[in-house]
């Protein structure tokens, strides 16, 4: 986020006993939309929220644009929005680029970067495809099925859904649901590995399994696949008379945007669900994976859950306390 307010943070708090992990806590300190959209105009809330959201912008405009549109009566029928897709492309890059190679012992490949990222907003594809046959990709590749990985059996995986289909499950989005999102009554996990599903199962551990995601993506992108489904689907849904909602795929998973206008066209109730609520769920992956883990040196310890943080990758920063 922007404009002078806070995006808020992850909490994780580890309890040892002995030399295991006993007790996970994750907590997403995250503020709520409608405190700073309640009142706005509709047609300044798709304007607004990209400023809010530094992370993202465009898919959190578009879903700003498609809600609104829906709780005027508008219903948008799945589709990939390029704008938003060549977003997701880039993220995925800049965390393969810059994220992953310091995880792994490399320096980040920070001159590549700005070459790559402006050759996807151009479109230039072949320029991307290109650059994934780098040597240094391969390496990056290799190294990550050498690293200390968490095998641990794959949390729920949450479905590809569009916003007609998601009213079915979710009639309308409650507060506590923003915070704490359930697919079918159980923590989900959304995004590139939920994505993919077993084009990616036979990694050896869930850390690389999440970035080998990333990766088929970004070589999906560069082969000109954008089929309903991948980042940048988009779609809409009036829910009743002047409440609208959105759904659209980003780099770190599903979107999910609800708003509810007044009678004067102003914004009453705003409502975001994004990825992060998802996967930093406090019955989520990282739970799963941790709980057991060895603690007997702090030091690796610590560093296994940056790893872990990283392959879920939090749009907010995360601070970690150890206790025990």
């Amino acid at each position: 986020m922007t404009a002078g307010i806070d995006p808020g943070r992850i909490a994780l708090r580890l309890t040892c006993r002995g030399d295991r992990v006993a007790e996970v806590a994750v907590a997403s300190e995250r503020p709520a939309a409608s405190e700073v959209l309640r009142g706005l105009a509709a047609d300044d809330v798709p304007r607004m929220v990209p400023l809010l959201f530094a992370l993202c912008g465009k898919a959190q405009g578009r879903a700003a644009e498609l809600a609104v549109a829906a709780a005027r009566g508008a219903t948008a029928t799945p589709a990939v929005d390029a704008d938003v897709a060549r977003e997701a492309l880039r993220e995925h890059l800049w965390r393969w680029l810059l994220d992953l190679p310091p995880l792994l012992g490399l320096p980040p490949l920070r001159e590549d970067f700005p070459r790559v990222a402006r050759a996807i907003a151009a479109g230039h594809y072949g320029d991307l495809l290109h650059f994934l046959a780098d040597a240094r990709l391969g390496e990056l590749r290799a190294r990550l099925g050498r690293i200390a990985d968490i095998e641990r059996e794959e949390p729920a995986f949450l479905p590809r859904l569009d916003a007609a289909a998601s009213l079915a499950t979710w009639p309308r989005f409650s507060a506590d649901f923003c915070q704490r999102p359930q697919w079918k009554g159980a923590a989900a996990e959304t995004g590139a590995r939920a994505r993919q599903g077993a084009g990616v199962a036979g990694t050896t551990g869930a850390i690389a399994a999440r970035w080998l995601a990333r990766l088929a993506e970004l070589e999906q992108g560069a082969n000109g696949v954008a089929s309903v489904g991948m980042p940048g689907t988009a779609s809409a849904v009036p829910l009743a008379p002047a409440v609208g909602r959105a759904l659209v795929e980003t780099a770190r998973g599903l979107l999910m945007h609800e708003v509810r206008l007044d009678a004067d066209g102003r914004v009453a109730d705003y409502r975001i669900v994004a990825p992060t609520e998802w996967n930093f769920h406090p019955e989520g992956p990282l739970r799963g994976w941790l709980v057991g883990c060895n603690a007997g040196d702090e030091e690796q310890l610590r560093s296994l859950v940056g790893r872990a943080v990283l392959a879920l990758d939090p749009c907010v920063r995360w601070e970690l306390e150890i206790a025990g």
